[in-house]
Parts: C-alpha cells; structure tokens; sequence
C-alpha cells in the first residue's frame, strides 16, 4: 500500500493533524516554528498562521471554525485563525508550572466529552529529564483559568494520546528512546480521571518509538513508529494488526480525514544536520488508504 503525497511540506516537525470535516480541511502544527497550517481538500489550497510561541497540539473549538484550544510553550491557549491574516490571534487560558525553563506542551487533544488533555515535555530530549505531566482543560478548568495536573509523572516525551470509541480507554505513550512504552487506562468519562495504568504495547519490540496517534471506529489503535517509517495498527488487546509503510523515517502523528474518514493523514519530521538523500520528502503530509474508517475528532465543549 503506497502513501500519496498530500504536500511537499518541509515540515521541521510536522504534529497535531486535525480534520474538520465542516471544511473538508486537514490542520496541522509545525511546533518549532510556531505555524498552524491548513490544507483544504477540494481545493487543494495550503494556507499557514504564524504563532508567537512553539505550537505543540490542538484541537477545534466547539462551534467556531476560526478558533482552536492549544498547547503552546508556557500554557494553553486560545488560538483564532482569520481568513487572510498572517498570524493568529492567541489569548492564554491556562498557565502551568513548569518544572524547569525549557519545557513546552507536546501531544495533546480532547476526550470524547471535549476536555483538553495534553502533556508536556523538556525540550531537549537527550537530557532524559522525567518532569513532563499531562493536564486536563475542561469547563471547570477553563472557568478556574488553571489546567489540572492528572498526575500520571514521571514521563519524558508524552505522546500517543487517544480515546476509544465509547471513551473508557485513554491511551499514552512516553516515546524517549529510553521507554518507548504504550499504556492503557480506565477513563472516568464523567470526571475525565484516567486510573488503572497497564502496559498496552511495549514497543522496544516493535520497530520505531510510539509517537501520535489516532483510534478507529472499531476501536484500533493506530500510532506512528518514529524512526521506522511505518505506522502501527494496534487491535484493543495490544495485538499489531498491521503496519504500513510512509516515505520518510520520521512519521509524527496521524488522523482519520476524507469525506468518509477512511483517509489517514501522516505528519512527518525533516531533521536538521542529517542527509535527506534517501528520505527528500521528509516534513511533508501523506495520505494512506488503510482500509477502515475513523472517528470525527471532538471539538473542545470548555465554553
């Protein structure tokens, strides 16, 4: 099964694809450039916001097609997306303590209640340091203007959230090379507290780091292999139902998109210093046929 180039992107980190189906519209985040992108499928037509900070994860606000919840690098915000502008609008809703300088939001998005649910990290991953935590933004939260740490440290690079179908299933993942671990929670839908930690899939015997991730309408777990070109398909017991392959060595995350959610959008990594002779399109957008259809994204309900 080959993947199709969406767009030529040179994304320098490529994160967070959001498909709006209102639009017919694949969003994306270059996180260390601070630029929301948006590609439009029936017109093919690329357009991109600058940010004033790094811009880790995202996810559509309720109701407003202009404006989204988003973890950037000291907290979440508010991001609105003009028509014609060149930079979006940002207005903080949430600070954070962090514990040292240099940390910033990474994987993120919303339950299937609309709360916001994103981790952070320090930015530099060869450090190993363990301080990264994943917050909750909710209506109470946002009322507050204080995120809730659901306290699931220590973590180094948290990564690969995602729901299943009924909500009762969140998944994480730590992708440090020195963890490359998947777990499983039981989620309280009604207080968005995920309890219950087990191991889901250790992918030190996989190939590639669990990086983001998508779940499908039967419940599946798909969640990209970093470092090995591929993208994992995961049924709910932790067993690797398939994997398939992309063009880069570096594939971020992906998301269900296309008028019948059975595309799946990969994001990519073009790093900096390395020869791209055999990977040229590393940092571009792709779209696979995997068979099987997704689930429409939530929009954050906070308000």
């Amino acid at each position: 099964m080959s993947a199709e180039l969406v767009l030529d992107a040179r994304n320098a980190t490529g994160e967070s694809p959001v498909w709006r189906a209102c639009e017919q519209a694949l969003y994306w985040a270059d996180i260390p450039r601070g630029v929301l992108h948006r590609w439009l499928a029936g017109k093919v037509q690329h357009t991109q916001w600058q940010l004033p900070q790094m811009l880790a994860c995202m996810a559509a606000w309720n109701g407003d097609g202009r404006r989204w919840v988003a973890g950037l690098e000291d907290g979440i915000y508010e991001v609105t997306a003009e028509e014609g502008a060149e930079a979006a609008q940002v207005r903080p809703l949430a600070a954070v303590q962090h514990a040292l300088p240099g940390m910033r939001f990474n994987d993120g998005r919303c339950d299937r209640q609309g709360r916001f649910v994103a981790g952070t990290m320090f930015m530099d991953m060869a450090a190993a340091q363990a301080v990264g935590k994943v917050y909750r933004l909710g209506a109470g939260e946002l009322a507050a203007g204080a995120a809730t740490d659901l306290q699931l440290g220590p973590l180094i690079t948290p990564n690969g959230l995602a729901f299943s179908p009924d909500g009762q299933t969140m998944y994480l993942s730590d992708s440090h090379p020195s963890v490359q671990t998947i777990w499983a929670f039981d989620y309280d839908i009604a207080t968005g507290t995920p309890r219950n930690r087990r191991v889901f899939v250790d992918m030190t015997l996989m190939p590639g780091r669990p990086d983001g991730a998508a779940v499908d309408a039967d419940g599946c777990y798909w969640i990209c292999g970093n470092d090995a070109g591929l993208v994992h398909r995961f049924t709910p017991d932790g067993r690797l139902d398939r994997s398939l392959a992309v063009p880069v060595k570096r594939p971020a995350m992906c998301a269900f998109g296309g008028a019948n959610l059975d595309v799946l959008y990969v994001t990519s990594i073009r790093p900096d210093g390395v020869d791209l002779a055999e990977q040229p399109l590393a940092g571009g957008v792709f779209a696979l046929q995997p068979g099987v259809q997704g689930l429409p994204e939530p929009a954050f309900a906070g308000g």
